[in-house]
């Protein structure tokens, strides 16, 4: 990208949450905060100073499929970057003493999380919803499983799933391809693994369900869903469409209808949720108790309208455009680009070009996108988690459509 001074690069691991075993739960998570807080040759505080002059971003994030490790620096840092990043990954020691500080501020970050009933409700919906399975435990853990960690867990736990070949490095912005090369062969051309022993992910089954947590809240908090598509699924930008006209932007349906139109909510939104063998799609609203069956009823109520009468050739049209544009102006961000080049390895096994997302885009037609609506809000998939102090016979039994 010759038009920008900044590069970013991410060491993406192919392995998340749904990878852990149940006393492990949380350990991917944990082992994310673990990379940064002291290597051989640096110390955590070392680390931070060290990214701090030369006014980089250093991070982390874990998902239920992989785990991500990733600098964003000035296009002159670059080899302090391969260098700092590669010397946490490889280097990285472990202390004891380091893990149990860990453990109280990732068990911190739990409690934030359920002090947060917008993002624990989605917690629970999708623990209900894939009862059971890894993929719908929460990447987080517990505090009784991060209470539980030690330096034997966590090395055992890289042994059996970190690999090479489950690892991208994906890097965009501006740099000098040859010395690029040169920093990431010296840093890791000689990462190796022997006795790593994966096991396969289990697809999740559908638990449709209606669960109501009682909690002394001010709204409840709502999460009305059905079932999604895996990432690679021929139907996946049509889903792309579908939630861009349902609840995926400010001028969608159910925000048009649910907050504009009648004022019952301030927050209201849906999203796909996709991963290698399934998917979600969740629609999220926070309304009074008073209001709350009345949103449940409105969501319920556009499902209906556009499995059965589909949708038409303008919202379509504006759909497209707004995905189209939103992708375009994502790609002007170093750090969105490599997120991109990354995901495309790691999901389809190749890079997808931005003309080849906007023809597929394009091609999405009216029928395909009701097609897929049908498929998606069948009654038999509909689940309803509702977090908050409301009673339970208020609310609509039957999710039916």
């Amino acid at each position: 990208m010759d038009s920008v001074k900044s590069v970013s690069i991410g060491l993406w691991v192919n392995i998340g949450s749904r990878d852990e075993e149940d006393e492990e739960h949380g350990i991917s998570h944990f082992l994310e905060h673990m990379f940064f807080k002291g290597t051989e040759k640096r110390s955590a505080k070392e680390i931070a100073r060290e990214i701090d002059a030369i006014g980089g971003e250093l991070n982390a994030f874990t998902s239920r499929e992989t785990t991500t490790f990733y600098a964003k620096v000035l296009d002159d840092h670059l080899p302090s970057a391969v260098d700092i990043l590669s010397d946490n990954f490889h280097y990285s020691t472990f202390e004891p003493r380091e893990i149990e500080k860990e453990k109280q501020v990732v068990i911190e970050e739990i409690k934030m999380v359920e002090d947060d009933p917008e993002d624990l409700v989605h917690d629970l919906y999708t623990k209900d919803i894939w009862k059971g399975n890894p993929l719908g435990r929460p990447i987080l853990g517990t505090t009784e499983t991060i209470s539980g960690m030690t330096r034997k867990k966590i090395l055992r736990f890289l042994k059996r799933t970190y690999d090479p070949k489950e690892i991208v490095i994906s890097v965009a912005g501006h740099f000098d391809l040859p010395l690029l090369m040169k920093l990431l062969e010296k840093a890791f051309e000689k990462y190796t693994a022997k006795e790593t022993d994966l096991h396969p992910r289990i697809a999740p089954e559908m638990t449709p369900h209606f669960q109501v947590k009682k909690r002394n809240l001010e709204q409840v908090h709502l999460c009305i869903g059905t079932q999604g598509l895996p990432h690679r699924h021929p139907d996946r930008y049509a889903l792309y469409v579908l939630n861009t006209i349902l609840g995926g932007s400010v001028s969608s349906r159910l925000f048009q209808e649910v907050r504009e139109r009648r004022g019952l909510a301030y927050s209201i939104y849906s999203y796909p949720s996709s991963y290698q063998d399934a998917g979600l799609f969740t629609v999220y609203a926070g309304a009074s108790a008073k209001n709350a069956p009345k949103v449940i009823g409105l969501v319920l109520k556009e499902f209906k309208r556009i499995k059965d009468k589909g949708v038409d050739a303008t919202e379509l049209e504006k759909s497209k455009n707004h995905i189209k544009g939103s992708l375009m102006l994502s790609m002007e961000s170093t750090s969105s680009r490599m997120s991109k080049l990354a995901k495309d390895e790691l999901y389809f096994g190749r890079h997808y070009s931005l003309e080849e997302v906007v023809r597929e885009i394009n091609r999405v037609s009216l029928d395909q996108v009701q097609q897929l609506a049908k498929g998606l809000f069948d009654s038999k998939y509909l689940s309803l988690t509702a977090l908050g102090k409301i009673d339970p016979s208020l609310l609509p039994q039957d999710l039916s459509l």
